[in-house]
């Protein structure tokens, strides 16, 4: 069996693509929505307590080839998914979409971690957050107005002055450039995640907003790496 550490595109693609060959598959979803998309084959929600449950989980399940595609800066799970190779002798592959690059026109500056970010903020600026639930409290106390979009209510209470969109994508380009506009936006913040929701890249753009851009983190130089689900098809293709 293939396990696929998923909750991204790829990890849906790649899933798709094994089941449509017979391979048996599951997918594992860390479980942060409600109703999540569920995947072709088998799928599993929620942690496996660490590498040490993780290469408990493979061994009981016949697990042979072991695919991270989770989320670029999910650090945890991946550095768990290599410790757990190790352990067990279950080949890993990280599967990671390439990162945006910025193009004409885009105004694009580069930070290496999200409370760099919040530092240089100025006190004054309205700010579309596109960072998800996790990293909100790093700017707390920074003076700005912040749009938060969530896929499913918060239900909690925002640690800065701000209001949240809830709302589910994908998102058109023109919708994104209407809410920059409706809100006032005059700052955008985004991880440097890749794929396909690149349209608030675009709205900025359009408008001339800065956007202030975490840097991806470093890949494990030691780990079998592609980024894309045909050379991930190819790799497994090989241990088969």
């Amino acid at each position: 069996m293939i396990l696929i550490l998923g909750g991204t595109s790829e990890a849906y693609d790649l899933a798709e693509a094994l089941t449509g060959r017979g391979v048996p598959v599951t997918t594992s979803l860390a479980g942060r929505t409600t109703a999540p998309r569920l995947p072709a084959g088998l799928c599993r929600v929620g942690g496996f307590g660490g590498a040490e449950g993780l290469c408990r989980w493979m061994g009981e399940n016949g697990v042979r080839v072991l695919v991270d595609a989770t989320h670029p800066f999910s650090l945890r799970i991946s550095e768990n998914a290599r410790r757990a190779s190790v352990s067990s002798g279950v080949p890993c592959l990280r599967l990671e979409r390439p990162p945006w690059r910025a193009g004409a026109g885009d105004d694009w500056r580069m930070f290496g971690d999200e409370a760099e970010v919040a530092a240089a903020l100025p006190e004054s600026a309205r700010v579309f957050l596109g960072l998800g639930r996790q990293r909100l409290g790093v700017f707390a106390g920074s003076g700005c107005y912040f749009v938060v979009r969530f896929a499913e209510p918060f239900g909690g209470v925002l640690p800065f002055a701000g209001e949240c969109v809830i709302d589910r994508g994908p998102f058109e380009v023109e919708g994104e450039r209407e809410l920059f506009v409706s809100r006032g936006v005059t700052h955008v913040v985004v991880r440097n995640s890749g794929g396909s929701a690149w349209q608030k890249l675009s709205a900025a753009r359009m408008l001339g907003l800065p956007v202030f851009m975490v840097e991806r983190p470093a890949a494990d130089a030691g780990a079998d790496q592609c980024d894309s689900v045909d050379a991930a098809m190819d790799w497994i293709g090989g241990r088969s």
